[in-house]
Order: structure tokens, then sequence, then C-alpha cells
């Protein structure tokens, strides 16, 4: 399935350093086309394997249902959780945006999804209308969804530079990963896929898992355009082993992890590992 597109986003990300001193850079994500089309269609794999079905989906082992290209966390009414919710906030995007929706969405985004728990859910998919309405709407508005988790990465990378213990190194691995589209399409996937990684309720055991802890983890000897993705992709591998290590779940170890390693390792120029 196509996802339509604008012909160029262009974002401008200004990192702050926390240093005073330090005078601040500029890190610029200019993408095509094809390199914009080539990013949001991965993330649809990645969540969806680009099935519509897939759309509204409650994963084995969770606690809410994932929504959209981008496999958005919408917790069930009165249910707080450990990880970033980021539903919501899609919907208000597409309100400011002008995005159509179905009436009833606006007002229940903000309170929870509307089904308890898996089993409800699962119930619901034959004769709830709204499971079918939303599938039918994101299915239709897959733009405003990409440019939804490019703005949220263009967000990340900011906070991100702002809570590095060393601002400087961070920067010069963005540098590297943003003047590429497979660096730029592993920052938009890994911030949507296991958020920024400032969070201290995303902890096991005091230690993070998401985009602040990978470029921590990077080298930064390795942060050259050459290298760098390769770096990143080896960074995420480990953070993400260290999660199920850390987490004290089997199903992390067993099921989890074997699929997060797969798709960091999709985090490769397109010539490699795209169309």
């Amino acid at each position: 399935m196509r996802v339509l597109l604008p012909l160029v986003l262009t974002v401008l990300v200004t990192a702050l350093n926390a240093v005073a001193a330090r005078a601040q850079s500029d890190l610029t994500l200019s993408l095509s086309e094809p390199s914009f089309e080539w990013i949001a269609g991965q993330i649809f794999r990645n969540e969806c394997s680009a099935r519509e079905d897939c759309l509204v989906h409650w994963n084995r082992g969770e606690a809410f249902p994932s929504l959209g290209i981008g496999h958005f966390i919408w917790y069930p009414m009165g249910v707080e959780g450990p990880f970033q919710e980021s539903f919501p906030s899609l919907v208000t995007y597409g309100v400011q945006q002008g995005v159509d929706m179905p009436d009833w969405l606006v007002s229940q985004a903000s309170l929870g999804a509307p089904w308890p728990d898996r089993d409800t859910f699962l119930q619901a998919v034959d004769y709830d209308p709204r499971v079918r309405e939303l599938r039918e709407w994101l299915a239709g508005h897959q733009s405003f969804q990409a440019a939804f988790l490019v703005s949220r990465a263009r967000e990340a990378l900011e906070q991100v530079i702002s809570a590095s213990g060393d601002p400087d190194s961070t920067c010069r691995k963005l540098d590297a990963l943003v003047t590429t589209p497979g660096g730029v399409y592993a920052l938009v996937d890994y911030v949507n896929f296991k958020g920024e990684g400032l969070s201290e309720s995303e902890r096991y055991q005091g230690v993070g898992w998401g985009l602040l802890q990978v470029l921590e983890a990077m080298p930064d000897d390795r942060a050259d355009q050459e290298t760098a993705l390769a770096a990143f992709r080896q960074a995420a591998a480990r953070v993400l082993t260290r999660r199920a290590e850390l987490s004290g779940r089997a199903i992390e170890r067993q099921q989890w992890l074997p699929g997060w390693l797969n798709r960091v390792d999709t985090y490769r120029e397109p010539s490699s590992s795209g169309p």
C-alpha cells in the first residue's frame, strides 16, 4: 500500500546545548519525496507488515492497543503504564492539521481506549464499529501519521541533546546520522519504537533503552558518515539486549527481543535494505 506524502519535507532541528558557553548547532533533516516515502514505508512494514488489519491491534502480553503505521500506544480508560502514550498526541496533531476524523475520536482520545483489556478488544473486533472506523481512518490518512513521526523525532533530538552528558559528542553522532536517508530512518523509527530514553518510568533497574541510551552507547570515534549508521545499529542491539536481560520477563528475552533485533538490523541505506 503506497503512502502518499508531500513532495519535499524539511525539518529544521535546533539542538540547544545545556552548556551556556557552547554555540547552538543546527541539525537539518531534509528529505526528498522518494526518501520520505521509503522511510514511512519501512516504519509501516516494521509495525504492521504493511497490513491494514494491523492498523488497530493489541499485542499479546501488552496492556494497551497499538494503532496506526507507527503502532502508537493508547492506554485503556483508567489505565496508566510505564511506556509513553502517543496515540492521543497523534489525534491532537491531526486536529491541528485539519485532518478529518470520526466524530467520537477527538473526545475519546484523551479519555483512553474504550476497550479495557485485550480479550474485550478481540471480541469487539467483530461487532464494534469503532474498530472498523479506526482502521479505515488510519489507512486513509497515512501522510499525517508520517509527518507526526518526523515531528516527534525533531523534538526528540532537541531533548536528547539537552539531556546528554556529553552534548558535543551527541551532536557529532547525530550530525553524521542525519546526512543520509538510512540515518534519518534509524532516528525516526527508533524514537517511535522505543522513545527518547528520557522518562524515568521507562527504566529497568535504573537503566533506559531509548534514543539517548543508544547514542551514548555509540563509540565517539565512529561518528562519521561512513560508519555512524552501522555503529547506531550495533549500539541499538546492545541496548535492547540489555533491556530484555534487565526486565526479568521471559517474554521479552524469548519472544520480543528477536523481533527487536531484526528491526534494528533494517537500519541501513535504501540500496542495501529498501526497494
